[in-house]
């Protein structure tokens, strides 16, 4: 078969739908609007899957299924704090073994910010939620095991809470090392040293 060459053409490439969540998230907290430039529905990524359920806050399921979406877990457990209802995120056994013990890291910030909020069975995930969380000051330092998921997830409790701290701020750098300045230019005030 002879060479045929190259031809230009254009092809769009759409954005992380992990890095999505966060954005999707923090919408429907704060009652933004953020244009991706690509509709959820049109995202080809298992982890876009999770804007059916960001959809559907302060409301969202009783129980999540989080077996095709493990990425956007950490953005879904700490929406779920402010849910209505309590959420259990169940097959989710494989997040134990990401850049760190996921569930763990979930279940220990979210009981940072209120004791008892974030809780382990086994491998679920029971998020106790509690919309009056909106608006309190609750310092809480949260760890992210160097976990750039984490941080990111927990960032956005402090759209709704005085008083969250991230440690380890720089980890975001592994995905999405603009991911502060973002926030910054939607308008959120942060505080302290960033990377």
């Amino acid at each position: 078969m002879a060479p045929t060459g190259y031809h230009a053409t254009d092809y769009l490439i759409e954005p992380d739908a992990s890095a999505a969540t966060y954005l999707w998230a923090a919408e429907v907290l704060t009652g933004g609007r953020i244009d991706l430039g690509v509709a959820a529905a049109s995202f080809s990524q298992p982890d876009a899957k999770a804007y059916e359920v960001i959809a559907t806050f302060p409301h969202m399921p009783a129980v999540i299924d989080g077996s095709q979406m493990q990425d956007a877990i950490p953005t879904l457990a700490v929406l779920a704090a402010f849910n209505q209802t309590p959420v259990r995120f169940v097959r989710i056994e494989n997040l134990r073994v990401k850049e760190c013990d996921r569930v763990r890291a979930l279940s220990t910030g979210l009981s940072n910010i209120r004791p008892g909020l974030g809780i382990e069975e086994g491998d679920d995930l029971l998020v106790a939620s509690d919309p009056t969380l909106a608006g309190q000051t609750l310092p809480a330092d949260i760890d992210t095991f160097a976990d750039h998921r984490i941080a990111m997830s927990f960032a956005l409790a402090g759209l709704k809470i005085n008083g969250i701290t991230i440690l380890d701020p720089g980890c975001v750098a592994k995905t999405y090392p603009r991911y502060w300045d973002e926030l910054t230019s939607l308008g959120v005030g942060l505080e302290g040293d960033r990377p």
